[in-house]
């Protein structure tokens, strides 16, 4: 493994090319759905944001989704009360309906229309968001924590990493009853074995890409 540390544009540039690179590889129509997974203090919106206009230069229409928007009703998802681990990481996204509304509906076979959100993650009530139209060449943009291994129709995955002790480190006393559902995350789903790219983010200022090697 070899660790290549970049800046912010750098990582941008990166992320864009996988995208084109994978686009170049596809029927010309075809979108290409990519997940920026991250725990919440590595900000994965920040990511996926950078890369809207950069995609938009390079002839891409592009849908940018938030997998906080397509969380399951407050109901289920807490139905096991507000501080459940499992739950954080089973239970919170509803997975049927992102695949449904946004990533199977773009693909091949699909409705060729998206849903930009589906419940509002305060109010939980639903947006009422209409369908857009997927252009021909979308790139579908996700953002979210917790999202690899949750059987999402993806084509690429890029992951926001952090040590153990960093990850402890970062999250608050009120929400230390998040940590076994990331340690199950990493043990169960090892996103940085599955993610096409993987960033250490350590230190946000000095992010670092992470080759395998052979």
């Amino acid at each position: 493994m070899r660790v290549e540390p970049v800046t912010a544009e750098v990582l941008v540039r990166r992320v864009v090319d996988l995208v084109l690179d994978r686009a170049d590889r596809t029927a010309r129509d075809q979108a290409v759905r990519l997940a920026v997974d991250g725990h919440p203090s590595t900000r994965p919106e920040d990511l996926a944001d950078a890369l809207v206009e950069p995609l938009r230069a390079a002839g891409h229409p592009v849908a940018r989704i938030r997998a906080d928007d397509f969380l399951r009703p407050r109901s289920l998802r807490l139905e096991h009360g507000h501080h459940d681990p499992d739950a954080l990481l089973d239970d919170r996204l509803d997975v049927s309906a992102l695949n449904r509304e946004v990533l199977s509906a773009v693909g091949p076979g699909g409705t060729g229309r998206y849903l930009p959100s589906l419940r509002d993650p305060v109010t939980d009530r639903a947006t009422r968001a209409a369908p857009v139209p997927a252009e021909p060449g979308l790139v579908v943009v996700l953002d979210g924590c917790l999202v690899l291994g949750r059987w999402l129709d993806l084509d690429l995955a890029v992951h926001l990493a952090l040590r153990p002790a960093t990850l402890r480190r970062r999250t608050g006393p009120d929400q230390e009853w998040t940590l076994p559902a990331y340690e199950r995350y990493a043990e169960e789903t090892d996103p940085e074995g599955i993610a096409d790219l993987v960033v250490r983010v350590d230190d946000p200022r000095h992010p670092a890409l992470v080759h395998r090697e052979g």
